[in-house]
């Protein structure tokens, strides 16, 4: 899925701080966002919309190939 940035205004000051703290659980402030932004979207997204969305983005698997299925058939008839 491709990815965007968001950005938001916060007091340096508090921002400092929880950078401190964030890394005295060793965390960061990203990984505590992603986790944030997550949560937000399984409470507001209905299920059904998050599904399509993971539907659409799931990368596509390449066709099984027959060969496969042909050596299966003739282990079998090897037995």
């Amino acid at each position: 899925m491709r990815k965007v940035t968001i950005s938001i205004q916060v007091d340096a000051e508090k921002l400092r701080a929880i950078q401190f703290y964030v890394g005295k659980k060793d965390s960061t402030l990203e990984s505590e966002l992603e986790d944030c932004i997550a949560k937000i979207y399984e409470k507001f997204v209905p299920a059904q919309t998050r599904e399509y969305i993971e539907c659409i983005s799931a990368p596509e698997r390449p066709p099984r190939s027959s060969r496969s299925v042909q050596r299966t058939e003739e282990a079998d008839g090897e037995r």
